[in-house]
């Protein structure tokens, strides 16, 4: 691949990640490990691509063509295997959601690495992944598979995490996940088939191009506290349900208020408050299928819809929730307790309820349980 198109389609492409880096700089959350893995992405995407311009200075004799050349191929290959380890990172919160979990993957990564980046070294005396010769030319080392498997390992790697826990990520973010690798794997078969074929990074913009739309989507439709749905989702998601339930299929919704919330805030401060919120989700979370809905409602409310025409499967979801907050409350080393009141029913096809006047129905159900319980609590 000559010069001219290399620098071309890499000026394009960094302008293409330099736009989406400043745009995402806006997002509200800044704090989570998914932001800040997504912009180091982007970050070391943008410095593979300028480095793979200056590996390009091949067939020039002169100093200063052979340093550039040396320097770009050296960077390209030291980088090689970080951005594969940090989408791997990225998907493996992304499922399971657990940012210690995830930061434990650090160390072998680290060490990966750090072995690749002393291969690296290496090479420039022994040539083992690549070397460059007197008239400034590039050539592949004997060891040059080992370095394009690594990336293809942690890519795999990553792949395998999305099929085997598929059930545990929403069917929204999946194809993005999924996605990701497909171009990156063509190009290094190419890069592998054909000498002077490199498109690898640039196939990554589009993978990142795909990953930054489903964040956008995400930003869109989730609380940024508790990760659920918000209620401008949960109102799109209930028509679209309604339209679809047909006399023989319909569904079923729980609308659920965390008890005694305002005490909470008030007694112990909002960051504990906050907490509270999200362990609640992560509780119901747990209660629940991935093709379940779930959606923060209010400040304290939350709505679940389920794919339920039943009513005694609803009543075994409900207790379901129920025995996950017994058992939560027994191990629990908060200084509060987590209680819910909820609402539920079975969607009434023949009713012909719309939207709203469904939601009202399942407010009105919880707000009857929300009485029964502070009644309970007077006693």
């Amino acid at each position: 691949m000559n010069l001219v198109y290399n620098l071309g389609i890499n000026i394009y492409s960094i302008i293409l990640l330099i736009i989406i880096y400043f745009h995402s700089l806006s997002h509200d959350e800044k704090e989570s490990l998914q932001y800040k893995l997504f912009m180091r992405m982007l970050q070391i995407t943008i410095l593979m691509l300028a480095a793979d311009i200056f590996s390009r200075f091949d067939g020039n004799s002169y100093l200063m063509y052979s340093v550039i050349n040396r320097f770009g191929n050296f960077l390209v290959f030291l980088l090689n295997a970080i951005l594969p380890s940090l989408w791997l990172l990225y998907v493996h919160f992304q499922v399971f959601q657990d940012e210690g979990k995830t930061r434990r993957l650090y160390y072998p990564l680290i060490a990966i690495n750090g072995a690749n980046a002393v291969m690296v070294i290496l090479s420039q005396f022994f040539g083992w992944f690549y070397y460059i010769d007197s008239n400034n030319i590039y050539h592949r080392g004997p060891l040059f598979l080992l370095s394009a498997s690594i990336t293809i390992v942690l890519l795999l790697i990553a792949f395998v995490i999305i099929i085997v826990n598929h059930k545990k990520i929403e069917k929204k973010h999946f194809f993005s996940l999924v996605f990701f690798a497909v171009p990156p794997f063509v190009s290094i078969f190419l890069q592998i088939a054909f000498y002077g074929i490199s498109l690898m990074l640039n196939s990554v913009v589009i993978s990142l191009l795909i990953v930054f739309l489903n964040i956008q989507n995400r930003s869109l439709h989730i609380d940024y506290l508790t990760e659920a749905n918000n209620r401008k989702n949960l109102e799109i998601y209930l028509k679209e349900k309604i339209r679809k339930c047909t006399e023989d299929k319909t569904f079923s919704a729980i609308m659920i208020d965390l008890n005694d919330f305002k005490s909470i805030n008030d007694t112990f401060g909002h960051d504990l408050g906050d907490s509270a919120l999200k362990m609640s989700v992560k509780l119901l979370k747990s209660c629940l299928r991935s093709n379940d809905f779930i959606a923060r409602y209010g400040g304290d409310e939350f709505c679940i819809v389920l794919d339920i025409s039943n009513r005694d499967e609803l009543e075994e979801i409900v207790c379901r929730i129920n025995s996950s907050i017994e058992k939560y409350n027994e191990s629990s080393a908060q200084p509060y307790k987590l209680g819910f009141s909820m609402g539920y029913t079975v969607y009434d096809y023949h009713s012909h309820m719309k939207a709203e006047e469904f939601q009202k129905q399942i407010d009105k159900l919880m707000y009857e349980n929300k009485q029964v319980y502070k009644q309970n609590k007077l006693q």
